[in-house]
C-alpha cells in the first residue's frame, strides 16, 4: 500500500496511452494498425515497469531538507533553501511541491529543476510575511523522475516545522549603523543637517577649517597662541519611549502590512539606534489600556526584551484611549523624556479630539507624533480625471490631503513635534527626526 502511495503516472505516459486508444480506434478503419498498435502497447507497458523498476530499486533515491531562517523577519523576503542529493547513478528531473504555511495563501508553489547522477543542487525562494507568529510548514514534497519520465517517485521530508516571525530584524541590521556613518550624507540616506550643538563639554582641540568659530576658547587660544575650540558632544543618557497605538486607526493596511505592524518594525530599529547613541530607549502599547511595556535602560539585555514585547503586541483594534495613555505617562515617567508617538490622524476633528490629552503631554515631554499619509490618496490625486465622478473623488482626495497638512501645523502650534510620513519611509524619517533633536539639544 505504501508503494503505491509513492507512485504517481507523469503526464507523458497518459499522452502514450491516449494515442494507443487512438490508433485502436483507427483499427476499426485500418485493420492493419490493429496488431501494430497491440505491439505498442506492449513497449509502452515494458517501458512503464523499467521505469518503476530503476526508481524504485534504490531505497533512498534522494536525501532533502528545508533551511529556514532561525525566525522569519515580518514585511521582507526572507530566504528559504532547499537541499537535495541526487544518489541515483543517472540523472534525475524533480518537482518541488513544499507546503508553504497557510498565511501566504500561495496554493501554486511548484519548483522544477534536473541534478546530475550522483550530485547535488540547492533550491532558494523567498517568502514575505505580513503578519507576527508562528508559521507552520508541513511536507517537503519532492517527485523523481528517470530519464524516461513515465512515472514519479514521491519522497517526504521535513514534516511539521514552526517558524516563529518576529518584528523586522532585517531592517535593524540595515540601519545599525545609520546614526554614525558619515559617509550616509553622500548617499542621501541621512537627510537632517546639524543645527547648534548640545552643552554637553567633550574637549578642548585645535581649530580646523569647518570648526564653528562660534566656539572658540579664547582663553585656551591665548595660552597655545594658536586657535582653540570648545569640541561639544551629543548629551548621553536621556530616556526615549516609544509608543505605539494599537487601535482601530492603525488596521489600515499597506503593501499587505498594517500601520501597527510599520509601526512595531520601526520601534525596533529606533531601540537600536537609541541604545547605540548611549540613551535609555523604552516603549509601550497602548488602547483602551497601557501594555507590552519596557522601561526606559541601556542595558545590554534591552533589544531582546523590545524584540519579545513588540512580538507579543497584539490588538483587537478598538478605540484608543488617549485619556487613559495620558495619565499612565504622567504616574509613570517622572523625568523629561523624548515620547515618539506612533499613531494616525485622518482629519483635523480627529486630532481634535485627542489634542488636549497631547497637549498634557507635552507639557512635561518633547512630544513627536508620528502619523501616515494615505498614499492611496496621493494616486487618485495624480490621475487624470475622464469624467464628473472622477473630478468629484479628486477633490475629496485633495482636501483629506490638505487636512493632513493642517495637523501638522496645528500639533506645531502647541509645541508638539510632528513627521508625516509616508508607511515605507517610518523608519528613515523617524531616525531622522530623533537625530535632529538630538543635534539640536532640545530634549
Amino acid at each position: 500500500m505504501n508503494f503505491f502511495k509513492k507512485l504517481y503516472l507523469n503526464n507523458l505516459f497518459f499522452y502514450a496511452l491516449c494515442g494507443v486508444i487512438t490508433l485502436f480506434a483507427c483499427a476499426f478503419i485500418f485493420p492493419a494498425l490493429y496488431n501494430m498498435t497491440w505491439y505498442i502497447l506492449l513497449i509502452l507497458l515494458t517501458f512503464l515497469a523499467l521505469d518503476i523498476l530503476i526508481l524504485f530499486f534504490a531505497k533512498n533515491g534522494i536525501e532533502a531538507n528545508r533551511i529556514t531562517p532561525e525566525k522569519l523577519s515580518n514585511g521582507d523576503e526572507n530566504p528559504i533553501n532547499i537541499n537535495v542529493k541526487n544518489f541515483y547513478t543517472f540523472s534525475i528531473s524533480i518537482k518541488i511541491i513544499d507546503e508553504i504555511p497557510f498565511q501566504f495563501q500561495i496554493r501554486d508553489f511548484e519548483i522544477r529543476r534536473k541534478i546530475k547522477a550522483s550530485s547535488q543542487d540547492e533550491i532558494n525562494y523567498f517568502l514575505r510575511p505580513t503578519e507576527r507568529g508562528e508559521y507552520s510548514f508541513g511536507d517537503l514534497n519532492v517527485y523523481v523522475s528517470s530519464p524516461l519520465q513515465i512515472v514519479s517517485r514521491r519522497f517526504t521530508f521535513d514534516k511539521n516545522q514552526m517558524v516563529p516571525t518576529y518584528p523586522s530584524y532585517i531592517q535593524l541590521r540595515k540601519y545599525d549603523l545609520l546614526a554614525f556613518s558619515n559617509n550616509l550624507f553622500q548617499y542621501g540616506i541621512k537627510k537632517i543637517r546639524r543645527i547648534g550643538h548640545t552643552m554637553e563639554f567633550e574637549q578642548i582641540k585645535e581649530y580646523v577649517p569647518g570648526d564653528d568659530i562660534r566656539t572658540l576658547n579664547w582663553k585656551a587660544t591665548a595660552k597655545k597662541n594658536s586657535l582653540m575650540v570648545n569640541q561639544f558632544q551629543d548629551e548621553k543618557s536621556q530616556s526615549v519611549y516609544m509608543v505605539i497605538d494599537k487601535g482601530r486607526v492603525m488596521k489600515m493596511p499597506f503593501n499587505g502590512l498594517s500601520l501597527l505592524d510599520y509601526a512595531i518594525n520601526a520601534t525596533l530599529v529606533m531601540s537600536n539606534v537609541i541604545l547605540k547613541k548611549q540613551d535609555k530607549a523604552g516603549m509601550f502599547a497602548f488602547s483602551k489600556k497601557v501594555e507590552n511595556r519596557v522601561f526606559a535602560e541601556k542595558r545590554s539585555s534591552q533589544m531582546s526584551k523590545f524584540l519579545e514585547s513588540l512580538y507579543n503586541i497584539k490588538s483587537d483594534f478598538f478605540e484608543s484611549d488617549f485619556s487613559r495613555l495620558y495619565v499612565d505617562i504622567k504616574k509613570n515617567i517622572n523625568h523629561r523624556s523624548l515620547i515618539i508617538l506612533y499613531t494616525n490622524f485622518e482629519t483635523l476633528d480627529g486630532l481634535h479630539r485627542q489634542l488636549p490629552y497631547l497637549k498634557g503631554i507635552a507639557k512635561s515631554h518633547l512630544l513627536v507624533v508620528v502619523f501616515f499619509n494615505n498614499t492611496e490618496l496621493n494616486q487618485l490625486i495624480d490621475k487624470k480625471s475622464d469624467n464628473v465622478q472622477e473630478v468629484y473623488d479628486k477633490i475629496i482626495a485633495e482636501k483629506f490631503a490638505f487636512e493632513k497638512r493642517l495637523i501638522v501645523n496645528e500639533l506645531k502650534k502647541y509645541g508638539i513635534y510632528s513627521v508625516l510620513t509616508q508607511p515605507e519611509n517610518l523608519t528613515l524619517d523617524t531616525i531622522n527626526k530623533y537625530l535632529e533633536i538630538k543635534a539640536r539639544g532640545i530634549l
